[in-house]
């Protein structure tokens, strides 16, 4: 209640000392303000500089939000930027340690052994020569050719790696149905045949192996060792009624030749309980050859009936469904991974269908001291490692984009070894993610390369096979590697700059990566406790905003230096932090929240607004407590660098509207307007001194020449313009606290009027100086434009309540003092404008009556020539030079006003005219009626004239004021003496019906007329408060009746009661006759006086008061009054008037006709009585 009860009080008293424009000018000019006494030399040079200056930098600071958009439009057009990204730095706790030369010979032995114990079909872009491949291997391990020597001689003097393969069988498809219900029940036989010699080639591509011996074959050859040359034997489960099975089993052969053994698999369908797949699985139960016969017998059994339907006495023996035979030497190096066709065993056999096998040949024994001591995948990740930084450090064009593409001969090796080592993909998956993102700490890859081998890691996943050393392995990698990607988010607007399209583009992949890692199964298996990882970067990027901003503050120190400079300082560190949350809004938030769901901007922009807030809070402390000193005072440079500085915390607090609700409500700038209300009070005020400045120069400088396109001046243009700037520049500040907003909009109005009126002023009197020095054309041509000025102005300024918000101040102001604050706000503005526009319009007058005075001598010419002008030459030759030189002057003057001057220019013209034309008159009366004819002739005409068709003046405003006193003059000069007196009569009717209560008392009287005798009697009855003229403060009194006008009761004479002796209130009861014919009394002049007089027997009897009655109202027929009953009517109370007769125009015409007896009559008794009058 308290605040509301001083804000009203503050208010009240603001109204209070807001005056109106007209009473402020007439105080005593005061030095604050260049305007209020302009003198009429030229200003210095330096102050109209000055002012230009100041407001090109009040230009500059209004646009330096739409400029800081621009920019940051311009950042986010990355396509044209080139530059290469910012390195990366990073702790030295991320380096890893170099590889010692004895570990990089052991890996180097590894990697030969791995090239001589190559196996495989090569695929395409793998290195075939063994020489290139030690080429190669001689570079990365930086190793001399007599070293090489000794390692490879120790390798191939070594035991030769043993192989084995690994055969999935997955699944197959249309295979042949044989069983009744339209399926089969198949199962798989696979082995490995024994590799041939070189003379059995020939055969060996005529031969179609399987598990049986043709036909032919087997009837000759009894032995169970001919039946069967495989090695060992797998069989898969038996998958019933199907014709697309899915087994999906893994097996394991040794290898003893691999480049002769073959891989052999059979598929059968499965017809009885005990068949060869039983018997297959039991071969590794039996001991001994004779064990293994009878086995093998059910085999042959089952290949004497050659696959086809069983005879009555072989019944339950299984059907052939397919083979398939695949040398080992002819599996690429990666393995296959395929479908084969089955074949038929021989000419006759009829199969169908696919089979999928994945097929892998690896070492299962090597012979090198790694392998001995170190697990597969940890020489796997060494080995890549070496190549890595080799094959990175020969990339030399944009070496931070790698792609982590090696060359063939590494991409050779790197297979072989893999494959050897019998790495599944998942171990290789993480060996290439632990490998690059190791490396990548040290030397920068393409984000791109580490996302896509995280989503290799993530497709391979395979929980239970990752345990152990791997397991934590993998765990400490994404530990690393979030923590150097959290250090790069710390410092990332030095290392991801926006001005690198480059940068950011690494910046939104490193993000994209790290979001998917939080999500990765692998990710939650192996880091279960790093669930939060949203929180840590939230950390990281709080943390990176606070260290970015001190480095501001270091940079540019705005606690050193004067109080100006200081504050100037911190207007850049502000414009800096603006600039960086403009980058985070536009650029990084949308980088964060699509990669890893974290609003950056909220995070970043809480924490930049509240570091400014609390240092801009303690500086205007400071600023605050200075300008509190009565000696201190705010010189302009310091008041720019305020508004400056409250712009941009502006600005910095426009961003909020781009924070979510809830983050929006408490923030640190909520209420920083408060800290500058004394110094933009100030500062206005410099705003005002400065614009003072600007429109006198404009009025110097101005040659009063028109603009393109319009009708008034630069200085003009140049005034509302200097009011756009300060309009703007109010609007720009958008005071929040409407309430306190009023002292401000006040102080706005008030200077924007005094400004427009000042300047009305200086151009009326630029104009007065350059009337001696210009013909009449050009200086009416400088007044247009004058006029037209003044007007733009006064239109500008009409736009001040919707400009400054005046509704808007209104309404906070009921809200805060109620009703009574809303009418003193309403009253205080308004009044300011109204006070402003009277002024532009005297000033507007005022420059218009030196115009008509410049245009007074040649009127006054013209009038003159028609009231000489001989009544032989008719009216048009008489008014013709006048509306010659009118028409001239109209050509003038519509050329070069405004609708709203022209208006007013035509107005004042129109009544200067009447003006004259009255005087003409009235200086020529008891002339001929010619003349008077020959006015009202000149009157007319000019009437249309200033009309315009419409165009001009309107009708109605022309024929009020002047028109109507020159009209009447006009036509009552035409009329004859009778005419006038009848006039005179008929206006003395009219007032008496007018009058109420005088102060010269009242009189009784009844009147009734007779119609057969033609008599009216006049009933004097009595009269009251009749004015004392004596001494004695009484009257004598006695009341004179007639009959009038006098010409037209040429027989009747005036009759008169007795005097009634020292009375105000005298009682006659007297009766009086008169003969009045319907002839007579028919005319509406025709009256009865009374004339009340005090009888004074020493000297003339005084003039009491008078009255007059119609004879219309009783002698009319149909009147009450004029019937027999008339005696009986109520009597009728007359009140007296005391008007003297020369004030009306009608007795002055008629003293002006000298040789009219019967005027000069009619004068002279009025003279009487009013010289009766002034004797009184």
């Amino acid at each position: 209640m308290t605040t509301l009860l001083d804000l009203k009080s503050s208010v009240l008293r603001q109204v209070q000392r807001s005056q109106s424009l007209r009473s402020r000018r007439e105080a005593p000019p005061t030095a604050s303000s260049p305007l209020t006494h302009c003198p009429p030399e030229p200003l210095p040079r330096r102050i109209s500089g000055e002012s230009a200056e100041f407001f090109e930098r009040m230009n500059a600071i209004l646009q330096k939000q739409e400029n800081m958009m621009r920019a940051a439009q311009a950042e986010c057009q990355r396509g044209s930027c080139t530059m290469p990204p910012p390195q990366e730095h990073v702790d030295q706790a991320f380096i890893s340690e170099r590889v010692s030369r004895t570990e990089l010979d052991l890996l180097y032995e590894e990697a030969v052994y791995t090239v001589v114990n190559r196996v495989g079909v090569p695929a395409p872009e793998h290195v075939k020569s063994d020489d290139e491949l030690f080429a190669y291997l001689l570079k990365v391990f930086d190793m001399g050719d007599e070293e090489h020597e000794i390692i490879l001689q120790k390798v191939q003097e070594s035991k030769r790696a043993s192989f084995s393969l690994r055969v999935s069988v997955m699944k197959a498809k249309n295979l042949m149905a044989k069983d009744a219900n339209g399926y089969s029940d198949p199962y798989c036989m696979l082995g490995i045949l024994v590799g041939q010699s070189p003379r059995e080639t020939e055969e060996k591509k005529e031969r179609k192996f399987s598990f049986r011996k043709r036909r032919e074959k087997l009837e000759k050859r009894s032995s169970t060792k001919e039946v069967l040359p495989a090695r060992c034997i797998q069989v898969t489960e038996v998958k019933p009624e199907t014709l697309n099975p899915v087994w999906d089993e893994h097996f394991v052969f040794e290898i003893d030749d691999v480049h002769n053994d073959l891989l052999h698999l059979d598929i059968w369908d499965h017809d009885d309980d005990v068949s060869v797949a039983e018997a297959c699985k039991k071969l590794n139960e039996v001991s001994g050859l004779r064990g293994m016969g009878r086995y093998f017998k059910q085999i042959a059994k089952s290949v004497r009936s050659n696959g086809s339907a069983s005879s009555g006495s072989e019944e339950n023996v299984d059907d052939f469904l397919g083979c398939i035979n695949i040398p080992l030497n002819e599996i690429p190096v990666a393995g296959y991974d395929t479908w084969f066709k089955l074949e038929p065993r021989s000419s006759t056999s009829k199969v169908q269908g696919e089979c999928h096998l994945i097929l892998k040949v690896f070492t299962s024994q090597r012979n090198t001291t790694l392998s001995k001591r170190d697990t597969n995948v940890s020489i796997h990740k060494k080995l890549l490692s070496q190549i890595v930084e080799y094959e990175h450090a020969q990339v030399k064009r944009e070496p931070y984009n790698w792609n982590g593409q090696v060359s063939p001969p590494a991409w050779t090796i790197l297979t072989h070894h893999a494959v050897q080592t019998d790495l599944s993909p998942q171990q290789q998956a993480i060996v290439r993610w632990q490998c690059y993102s190791n490396h990548h700490r040290n030397q920068r890859l393409c984000y791109s390369l580490l996302l896509r081998l995280l989503r290799t890691i993530d497709a391979e996943w395979d929980p239970p096979t990752v345990r152990g050393d791997l397991e934590r392995q993998l765990s400490d990698s994404f530990r690393l590697y979030t923590e150097h990607c959290l250090c790069l988010m710390k410092n990332m607007r030095q290392v991801f700059p926006c001005t690198s399209a480059a940068a950011i583009t690494r910046y939104e992949l490193m993000l994209r990566g790290i979001g998917y890692m939080q999500n990765m199964r692998a990710f939650k298996t192996v880091c279960p406790l790093r669930n939060e990882l949203h929180l840590d970067i939230t950390t990281a990027v709080k943390k990176g905003t606070s260290e970015w901003y001190e480095s501001l503050i270091a940079q540019y120190k705005p606690e050193e230096g004067s109080l100006e400079e200081q504050l100037k300082k911190m207007v850049q560190v502000i414009d800096a932090v603006c600039a960086d949350v403009q980058r985070g809004q536009y650029i990084y938030n949308k980088l964060f929240y699509s990669a890893v769901k974290v609003d950056y901007f909220s995070i970043s922009y809480r924490q930049l607004e509240k570091q400014v807030a609390d240092d801009v809070n303690v500086a205007m402390e400071r600023v605050c407590g200075t300008l509190e000193q009565e000696s201190s005072r705010l010189t302009q440079t310091m008041g720019e660098t305020i508004f400056e500085l409250f712009m941009s915390l502006k600005i910095l607090k426009g961003f909020r509207e781009f924070l979510p609700l809830k983050d929006a409500k408490m923030l640190a700038l909520t209420g920083f307007h408060n800290w500058f209300k004394s110094s933009i009070h100030k500062f206005l005020q410099i705003v005002h001194d400065r614009s003072c400045d600007r429109i006198c120069k404009a009025v110097e400088t101005d040659q009063l020449q028109p603009v393109q396109h319009a009708k008034h001046s630069c200085s003009a243009v140049e005034v509302t313009a200097c009011f756009s700037q300060v309009r703007e520049i109010w609007l720009q500040l958008s005071w929040p606290d409407s309430a306190g907003a009023f002292i401000f909009v006040t102080r706005l109005t008030d200077n924007f009027c005094n400004e427009a009126v000042c300047y009305s002023e200086m151009m009326t009197r630029k104009i007065e100086r350059n009337q001696l020095a210009q013909d009449h054309k050009n200086f009416t041509v400088q007044l247009c434009i004058g006029l037209n000025n003044m007007e733009h102005v006064r239109v500008f300024l009409a736009h001040l309540p919707r400009d400054l918000d005046w509704p808007g101040v209104e309404r906070a102001m009921e809200e805060s003092c109620g009703a009574e604050g809303k009418e003193q706000v309403y009253k205080a503005l308004n009044g300011q404008l109204f006070n402003m526009d009277l002024d532009l319009q005297r000033e507007a007058k005022r420059l218009i009556t030196v115009l008509t005075d410049k245009m007074l001598p040649e009127l006054r010419r013209y009038i003159q020539h028609i009231s000489l002008s001989p009544d032989s030459i008719n009216n048009d030759d008489a008014v013709s030079p006048l509306m010659k030189y009118l028409q001239d002057t109209m050509v003038i003057l519509t050329a070069n006003l405004v609708k709203e001057n022209f208006t007013r220019v035509l107005q004042s013209m129109w009544e200067l005219l009447l003006r004259m034309i009255l005087d003409a008159v009235t200086e020529n009366r008891g002339v001929q009626v010619e003349f008077y004819n020959r006015f009202q002739y000149t009157v007319e005409t000019l009437l249309q004239f200033f009309h315009v068709k419409g165009d001009g003046l309107a009708l109605e405003d022309m024929k009020s004021g002047d028109y109507k006193v020159l009209d009447e003059e006009l036509r009552l000069n035409k009329c004859s003496s009778f005419d006038l007196i009848e006039q005179y009569y008929l206006e003395k009717i009219s007032l008496q019906k007018t009058l109420k209560h005088t102060p010269y008392g009242r009189i009784s009287v009844k009147c009734y007329y007779e119609p057969p005798e033609q008599r009216l009697t006049v009933e004097i009855l009595h009269a009251a408060d009749i004015i004392a003229l004596d001494a004695n403060g009484l009257s004598d009194p006695f009341v004179i009746v007639e009959l009038c006008p006098h010409h037209l009761f040429p027989a009747a004479k005036s009759q008169r009661t007795q005097v009634k002796l020292k009375t105000l209130h005298p009682v006659f009861d007297e009766l009086f006759y008169f003969h009045v014919s319907p002839e007579q009394y028919r005319h509406r002049y025709a009256c009865l006086t009374f004339t009340v007089m005090d009888y004074d027997w020493l000297s003339t009897n005084d003039f009491a008061g008078e009255a007059v009655a119609p004879l219309s109202d009783f002698c009319w027929p149909g009147r009450p009054n004029a019937s027999a009953a008339g005696k009986n009517v109520q009597p009728i109370i007359l009140h007296l008037s005391r008007s003297k007769p020369s004030e009306k125009p009608i007795m002055r015409m008629l003293d002006a006709r000298m040789g009219d007896r019967e005027a000069q009559e009619f004068v002279r008794r009025l003279k009487e009585i009013e010289k009766s009058m002034e004797e009184d």
